[in-house]
């Protein structure tokens, strides 16, 4: 079925070269242009839209107040700023209402792209309801202890950008929102940023600053006190599958670009758990509850729950969000990457068997195997690397006592 695009300009020149450059599209998308932000409300009240793509700067109604509306009206709609403005207050107005901000003139092959992954992971999201939750989001909470470091250390002029990236690779919303940030054209960054190291020097502790104390791009986890402890697992082993995730990727590899981005997907592997417990805590303890007498995967007993699984909600969020398609796959494939297109070693390689050796904890080898796709790991060649995997682990284990005991 076609999706339905609603593109807003109030100049008629650019949405006339819009219909023009999208012509190709008309098998796959049914557009509907709109000069401006009331035309566009009233297109949406007498029909439904896929997604929404607005310039920024218009008169009456500009962007991010149309974005904001359709947000709080149509939270399910994935919404897109398409402008060239270059005022930063304007710019930064922007940041909560939209998920994506792409520069002009247009790419329409990027344009598609976005979109298309976007969509393709929606559709895996079968609860309308836990759907529109994802794509209201702005920011997905962070662990109250990490959020106060982050915030004393901008407020200290002397915090370099290297202890900045230090507080925010400890934390799974802080990354995932960097690397949203750094993967638009808010920054005027250009190409796709896959990295957390490469995302937080773009973006540069000025405007993180900015980000964090007067924008609150930002949040602090004040959910249900009973689901704090899974949260505060969650980042545990989140921490350790993107060490793990970077190891591997340097002893298969040797690829430093490759080991970082490892880093970034295996921080972000679980957002999709992330994201349950902060929007819809009723549903993920029924699924803790489930997990105590039955003995199917957890991917199973949430698609019994919500209808679809923490994999696809994670990777719906990273599509929606703009985030290149290496982490998207590695969030939604990490239990099961034989559904992948990829067949070689990539950054969800790392990620399957980070996770599988991480949550052995330590365990017999055969406790890693279990969780690993040995079809995959076959074809790719790998079934003998498990052992020095678990290598790693021992390793991580060992610095992370030593530090503790520092302490």
């Amino acid at each position: 079925m076609p999706k339905h695009l609603l593109f807003v300009d109030d100049d008629t020149m650019v949405l006339a070269g819009l219909r023009r450059g999208l012509h190709e599209m008309r098998q796959e998308w049914e557009m509907t242009f709109a000069p401006g932000g009331q035309a566009a409300l009233e297109a949406m009240e007498r029909s439904s839209f896929d997604a929404i793509i607005t310039d920024m700067r218009m008169p009456s109604m500009d962007g991010a107040q149309l974005l904001e509306r359709v947000k709080d009206r149509y939270p399910e709609v994935v919404r897109i700023v398409l402008s060239g403005q270059s005022e930063k207050e304007a710019v930064l107005r922007s940041i909560t209402p939209a998920h994506q901000y792409l520069a002009k003139p247009c790419d329409i092959r990027e344009l598609k792209l976005r979109l298309s992954q976007a969509f393709q992971t929606r559709d895996l999201v079968r609860n309308p309801s836990i759907a529109a939750s994802i794509a209201r989001l702005h920011s997905i909470p962070s662990l109250p202890a990490i959020y106060g470091e982050l915030t004393a250390a901008l407020r200290s002029e002397t915090t370099s950008l290297a202890q900045i990236e230090q507080i925010i690779a400890k934390d799974v919303g802080m990354a995932t929102k960097i690397l949203q940030l750094a993967n638009s054209a808010f920054i005027g960054a250009h190409g796709r940023v896959s990295s957390l190291q490469q995302a937080v020097s773009l973006i540069g502790v000025e405007t993180v600053r900015t980000l964090t104390l007067s924008i609150h791009v930002f949040s602090r986890f004040q959910g249900n006190s009973a689901l704090a402890s899974h949260l505060s697992q969650l980042w545990d082993h989140s921490v350790c599958v993107a060490s793990l995730g970077q190891r591997i990727a340097e002893s298969e590899t040797g690829s430093r670009t490759m080991a970082e981005e490892c880093f970034a997907a295996g921080l972000l592997h679980d957002v999709g758990k992330v994201v349950l417990l902060a929007e819809k805590p009723k549903e993920y303890s029924e699924v803790e509850k489930l997990r105590e007498t039955d003995s199917r995967s957890i991917e199973a007993l949430e698609t019994e729950v919500l209808g679809c699984s923490h994999a696809q909600l994670g990777a719906y969020l990273m599509s929606v969000w703009g985030l290149p398609t290496s982490l998207v796959d590695a969030v939604a494939y990490h239990h099961r990457p034989s559904e992948a297109i990829e067949k070689q070693f990539s950054t969800l390689t790392a990620v399957h068997c980070a996770d599988a050796v991480a949550r052995a904890g330590g365990g017999p080898l055969s406790a890693v195997q279990i969780h690993m796709d040995r079809e995959y790991l076959d074809g790719l060649h790998l079934s003998e690397r498990p052992g020095v995997w678990q290598g790693f682990l021992e390793e991580f284990l060992a610095a992370k006592a030593a530090e503790c005991a520092v302490r």
